[in-house]
């Protein structure tokens, strides 16, 4: 089985959905992951689906036309008294679109609240047919893998695993053998990017270079192959590879190419499963 690549919407997050769904199908990518919930964050635009019809629309016409499919959607963070049932408008246009998946991230100190509400949000997804992966973010709450696994295990729900994110993994500290200790139906997709060797000292550091200076694949300082070879193979590679400079210098066109040219010679030299 070849493996499967998606387009992840924060590398080209200035574009609409039907846009993001042509520039991955040109580039050669299966699928996008788009950010269906609205995060409210500066210089996001809102892609919200459910509250624009004719935005849905021409997303649908999109994927008829490339044929490219829509893998996960995102946000659903587990926020200070967050009601998981407002994701619910992005879950149903996710299930008809096609996603097979949701993501979600732990933006809480309270554990407790935090493994209640996600548990929720996966009974919730769970009436869509849609997983939840988990992310753990460095400059959230969950910042580890460990923190993730614990979660994942107190909630116990069959569609609930953890998303690994290259980057964040290094900088987390993760130890590559801790992805053995994890049963690997957990993982079914992970994001993909370089960065540099050392990491920040400061949040906001983290935040400029996760959000703003991700590096292609084999051009920083991440051991990629040392998570990638202990995730299933048929798990997709979903490219999270934001870049302003080279975005602005390239065009996202040529961006999201490069994105997915390096993916695939960086799997070819390392021997990954491709």
């Amino acid at each position: 089985m070849a493996r499967k690549f998606s387009l992840a919407h924060l590398t080209a997050l200035k574009c609409p959905t039907p846009e993001l769904i042509y520039l991955a199908a040109n580039a050669g990518y299966d699928y996008i992951s788009p950010r269906l919930v609205n995060m409210g964050v500066a210089g996001e635009g809102n892609y919200d689906l459910s509250t624009q019809p004719a935005l849905l629309a021409q997303t649908k016409k999109a994927m008829e036309y490339t044929g490219v499919g829509i893998h996960d959607i995102e946000l659903m963070r587990i926020l200070d008294g967050v009601n998981v049932k407002t994701y619910e408008a992005a879950m149903q246009v996710g299930a008809e679109l096609g996603a097979k998946y949701v993501l979600s991230s732990v933006w809480t100190s309270n554990m407790s609240f935090a493994v209640e509400k996600f548990g929720e949000l996966c009974d919730l997804a769970a009436q869509y047919n849609l997983g939840v992966q988990l992310e753990f973010v460095t400059w959230a709450d969950v910042t580890t893998l460990k923190q993730a696994k614990a979660i994942i295990q107190a909630v116990n729900k069959k569609n609930a695993g953890i998303m690994v994110d290259t980057l964040h993994a290094h900088r987390s500290r993760v130890d590559p053998a801790e992805l053995d200790e994890c049963p690997k139906e957990w993982f079914r997709f992970f994001h993909l990017c370089d960065g540099p060797k050392a990491i920040p000292d400061s949040r906001e550091e983290l935040i400029v270079i996760g959000r703003d200076a991700r590096l292609y694949p084999g051009e920083g300082g991440i051991n990629l192959a040392s998570y990638i070879s202990r995730l299933p193979e048929d798990a997709v590679c979903s490219i999270e590879l934001p870049h302003l400079a080279k975005a602005a210098e390239f065009g996202y066109a040529e961006h999201v190419r490069r994105c997915i040219a390096t993916a695939k010679s960086y799997f070819k030299k390392e021997g990954l499963a491709l």
